[in-house]
């Protein structure tokens, strides 16, 4: 279950940044998921909950956002869910060349400590 790597991955990234910022208490983690990244919610909330055990995110909710796989046909420019299983052919034009352009988003947004949110995207410079 790849879910447990990532559930641990979130948890050593959210204790580091704890620490550089002098926190000993996370309460929330928000996360986007892409329908296509190969996640499972259900799964990641239960490998969460077990890879906080004994560590500053005990007790620490998991909050998913679920971002919809879009796609955009090249030649002609129509936008379009993909929809599972995911359809990459062009509805309008039938063409084959396309771009994914959400779907496969895994990131932390925000961490909540010390009763207040912290925008992740904040320490990256956007």
């Amino acid at each position: 279950m790849h879910e447990m790597s990532i559930a641990a991955a979130i948890v050593e990234q959210v204790e580091r940044a704890a620490r550089e910022h002098g926190v000993d208490t996370v309460a929330a983690v928000r996360v986007q998921i892409g329908e296509l990244a190969g996640v499972v919610p259900a799964a990641l909330d239960f490998c969460f909950e077990l890879a906080c055990a004994e560590t500053l995110l005990a007790g620490a909710v998991l909050q998913s956002e679920t971002v919809p796989a879009r796609a955009r046909c090249t030649p002609c420019g129509a936008e379009w869910d993909v929809g599972m299983p995911p359809e990459l052919g062009c509805p309008d034009c039938a063409g084959s060349r396309t771009e994914l352009l959400t779907g496969r988003e895994l990131q932390i947004l925000a961490v909540e400590w010390g009763g207040r949110p912290v925008d992740a995207r904040a320490d990256q410079g956007g």
